[in-house]
């Protein structure tokens, strides 16, 4: 018989396998292009995903085996309430300079949060000493009615630097909504943390082969773990332990639709309150989790020539 290969299991590009520190994670905002549209200032959003659903869409692809037909699309439904800025933070060479706190934040915000007394305001900064700035937004989480402790994360802005000043200037302690920043057909990567499954044994952890079922130190567990000599294990060898709540990165989601409050009684979540987003396919992680939607990192040309047009 030829000689049995295995690749090994489970993938080192992700190590160690433990819980992710935070829910939203940390972002590379200057990777990521600006949009073609000079009105779509912020670079990312909040987001909480409510479930999943089926939609007819006309598919309006060019040069698609389905052209002009009506087709089934799975989308991933994701409430995006309103975003309000918590402070505006200056850089410069790429160092956090100086930071603008706002002083009207939410009460539920304020419970977290030790404000100075003496607040800077953002007309007494000399803009001219920086040459960058990104703001850090909270999502007013009480109007959807999932809980009350919004979310925090910086979010990165797009423009020069004088558009980037007046938008944060102009929206200080003001509510930003999705609409008008996220449109139909955008591309947008899904940042955030999947489902968490607990310790878990090595099969379910790295996908190994059970052995044979007369086998005496176990069925579902690896062969060996280690040589006698040296008498170490390595970091390679697939072990039991943590599985999920670990953080991923969906790329190049197509946005079908956007709307407020079109669904109800979803599973798991009750009725949506305030905008939405309709994403094609699935996302990582359960009901209610929050997410991060940026801009596409790096779009594919597959899936933006894709177009879809909203049937039901």
């Amino acid at each position: 018989m030829p000689t049995r290969k295995s690749p090994r299991k489970g993938s080192l590009q992700f190590w160690p396998r433990k819980r992710a520190e935070k829910f939203l994670p940390n972002v590379n905002w200057n990777a990521i292009k600006a949009g073609s549209d000079s009105k779509k200032v912020l670079k990312g959003f909040i987001g909480y995903k409510a479930g999943m659903t089926s939609v007819i869409v006309k598919d309006m692809t060019p040069n698609s085996l389905t052209k002009d037909k009506k087709i089934v699309q799975p989308v991933t439904i994701i409430e995006c309430p309103p975003l309000k800025i918590l402070s505006v933070r200056f850089y410069r060479n790429g160092e956090v300079g100086t930071e603008v706190l706002s002083d009207n934040a939410d009460k539920e915000l304020r419970k977290k949060i030790k404000s100075p007394k003496n607040l800077k305001k953002i007309d007494e900064v000399k803009k001219e000493d920086f040459d960058d700035l990104k703001i850090i937004a909270y999502s007013v989480v009480k109007k959807t009615g999932i809980k009350k402790t919004p979310d925090i994360s910086e979010i990165g802005l797009s423009g020069s630097y004088d558009e980037k000043f007046n938008f944060a200037k102009e929206n200080l302690g003001k509510e930003i909504p999705i609409i008008g920043n996220f449109g139909k057909g955008d591309l947008v990567d899904i940042r955030g943390l999947t489902k968490g499954k607990g310790f878990q044994g090595p099969v379910k952890r790295f996908g190994l082969n059970l052995k044979v079922h007369k086998t005496e130190k176990g069925v579902r567990r690896p062969g060996s773990i280690g040589p006698w000599n040296p008498a170490r294990t390595t970091f390679r060898a697939p072990m039991a332990g943590q599985i999920g709540l670990f953080t991923r990165v969906v790329y190049n989601s197509k946005i079908i639709d956007i709307g407020k409050g079109k669904f109800s009684n979803i599973k798991n979540y009750g009725n949506l309150n305030t905008d939405y987003l309709l994403v094609r396919g699935s996302i990582q992680g359960p009901a209610k989790r929050q997410i991060l939607i940026t801009r596409a990192l790096r779009e594919t040309k597959k899936q933006k020539k894709k177009e879809f047009e909203m049937v039901n």
